[in-house]
């Protein structure tokens, strides 16, 4: 879709109103962000549903559901655009559903109650669930709360691929699936319209039969279909673009922050940015449910999907990209590093000005309390809101205030890349002391923010870039 608004956005305004007039809004409250920055890391939720909507699609899905979250990636692209991960999180993985604040079609608000203990996948759907609702859930999963959606049913797949001329999947051995009607050789195959939909929708012929192995089949063919969209073959071809452009616009529903067709341009401009060789696949690290005999259902994996969790939640990059970078960038760090060595000042003579410069509201105050009564640091004033917004938290001091900076780093577990030598401000008093302005980074007192050491997990993954054959 990102592809397609772009090489048609010279098209005309007219034409523009169009594709928008394709897409459908939902509205999600305080579920997402209301509006989209180029300017921030990007986290949107993809969800694909089993609704039986379309032509052709009576024989999918469950019969009479109002569409679950059938299959759902997160899809997060880093702050500098340089990389971005997709994680996939299983249907049948158990969660807490929390309660939903949704709006019905006559425009009144209801809540639908939450659930405890069940599949993730009914956190669409039942009960009038939208897709706020499987937000939510994934926010109270991963701890990463999604900034906008993107949902498409079955006819997404069958449209997109039938407008690009087909995707070239591979697969280690023949199917014939008789569930999905799936039929192909081994080795490489190029499927479109219902073919492409078998094959992502088939689970019994790969791996061991499971929800999980047919996730790494889905992201192999998102691997292939991205690098078709991204081909001199398809950019340069009119006619496959206006195709690819209705398609995807028509199979859309989005959150009604991005729902103007100018927005989810913006949108595609950001992704593009990123090289397809820098995307990582992943799945939500899980294990075989142990309150279940027979295994039809699994849980978090509570020794790897944390680690996971922080480090997109960090904007640490799964990718090889990420390691180069840290290297290229050792002597930066070294010097950064070298502002937290020597002595430091008492916790009491540490003077400091607390600002908000984009933090949640009343975390100067939160701040300053949380130092003053648990820390010692009495001399900490609350300054109100900075004059503009900061991604990081920084702490700017004078040379002779070194000791208090080290102090407070440490206290507050700031990196030193958080450091910022320079001049002096002054307090309520008139007073010398360090300025410390809260960033969008800040997750509260006492939380430490030395979150550039996140250690990238050893999970199972793949790149965009990679042909891989579905097992």
């Amino acid at each position: 879709m990102a592809f397609a608004l772009l090489g048609t956005g010279t098209a005309g305004y007219l034409y523009l109103k169009h594709l928008e007039g394709n897409v459908a809004t939902t509205d999600i409250g305080d579920a997402g962000k209301g509006g989209f920055s180029k300017d921030e890391a990007i986290d949107i939720l993809l969800i694909g549903t089993d609704r039986r909507t379309g032509k052709g699609n009576g024989g999918y899905g469950d019969k009479g559901s109002a569409g679950h979250a059938d299959t759902t990636i997160l899809l997060h692209v880093a702050e500098d655009r340089s990389n971005a991960t997709a994680l996939s999180i299983p249907r049948d993985l158990i969660v807490d559903i929390p309660d939903c604040p949704t709006t019905r079609e006559d425009g009144s608000g209801t809540v639908v109650p939450g659930q405890r203990g069940v599949r993730f996948n009914r956190s669409l759907g039942e009960g009038g669930r939208d897709p706020g609702c499987t937000m939510r859930t994934v926010a109270s999963v991963t701890g990463i709360k999604p900034d906008h959606f993107m949902m498409a049913d079955f006819n997404a797949v069958k449209t997109l691929t039938a407008a690009v001329d087909g995707v070239t999947v591979c697969l280690e051995h023949p199917v014939d699936d008789r569930q999905s009607k799936l039929r192909l050789p081994s080795g490489e195959s190029t499927v479109q319209g219902e073919d492409a939909l078998a094959f992502v929708r088939t689970r019994h012929s790969f791996g061991n039969q499971g929800d999980l192995d047919r996730i790494k089949a889905q992201q192999h063919f998102l691997a292939a279909l991205m690098r078709k969209m991204v081909s001199g073959d398809t950019l340069t071809d009119p006619g496959r673009l206006l195709r690819l452009a209705e398609a995807a616009t028509k199979a859309l529903t989005v959150d009604t922050g991005i729902g103007k067709v100018s927005t989810l341009k913006d949108i595609a401009l950001e992704l593009r940015k990123v090289p397809t060789r820098n995307i990582s696949f992943t799945t939500v690290p899980v294990r075989d449910n142990p309150a279940e005999t027979v295994k039809a259902t699994v849980v978090l994996d509570e020794s790897k999907a944390p680690a996971l969790f922080d480090a997109i939640r960090d904007d640490v990059s799964l990718t090889e990209v990420e390691k180069r970078r840290k290297k290229a960038k050792a002597q930066e760090n070294a010097a950064e590093d070298a502002r937290l060595e020597g002595p430091r000042a008492p916790a009491a003579e540490v003077r400091v000005r607390v600002l908000n410069g984009g933090a949640p509201a009343g975390s100067a105050q939160e701040t300053v309390q949380w130092l003053q009564f648990e820390q010692g640091v009495i001399e900490a004033q609350n300054a109100g809101n900075a004059f503009t917004a900061r991604s990081r938290t920084a702490l700017e001091y004078a040379p002779g205030q070194a000791a208090q900076a080290r102090r407070l780093a440490g206290l507050m577990g700031l990196p030193g890349s958080a450091l910022k030598p320079g001049e002096s401000s002054t307090d309520a008093r008139g007073l010398p002391a360090m300025t410390l302005t809260l960033g969008r980074d800040f997750l509260g007192a006492g939380v430490r923010l030395d979150r550039s050491r996140t250690v990238v997990p050893d999970v199972d993954k793949s790149t965009a870039d990679t042909v891989e054959c579905a097992r």
